[in-house]
């Protein structure tokens, strides 16, 4: 069975662009909403996003909706804590695909990592 692993140097869910996420005030309200468009820059990308380094500038105090925790999803998207792993497989998955390609590095790394 896969568990679900954070890969570093990724990066994927750090591309924000609202165009690719159209149920995004579905699941984020009010301040969050807002925090979550304020991170967007101009090219989609996180502006906390070290796209050289592919890593997170902030990660200690990023936002809560960037943490893939339990509580956080049940919140979030009503994710049952026991379905947090394969649901986060998927995410990752086509968010992945998504912003490098199926068959790219990137998603042969992912899949390597959560055998």
């Amino acid at each position: 069975m896969a568990t679900w692993r954070c890969v570093q140097q990724c990066g994927a869910c750090c591309h924000l662009d609202p165009a690719d996420r159209p149920d995004l005030d579905q699941y984020l309200a009010g301040e969050e909403l807002q925090l979550y468009l304020s991170l967007v820059g101009e090219d989609g990308w996180c502006i906390n996003f070290d796209r050289p380094t592919r890593t997170c500038k902030i990660y200690p105090d990023r936002p809560r909706f960037c943490r893939v925790q339990a509580d956080v999803f049940e919140d979030l998207y009503g994710i049952e804590p026991e379905e947090l792993n394969d649901f986060a497989i998927e995410c990752c998955r086509q968010q992945i695909d998504g912003v490098y390609g199926n068959l790219s590095p990137e998603m042969e790394h992912f899949d390597r990592e959560i055998s």
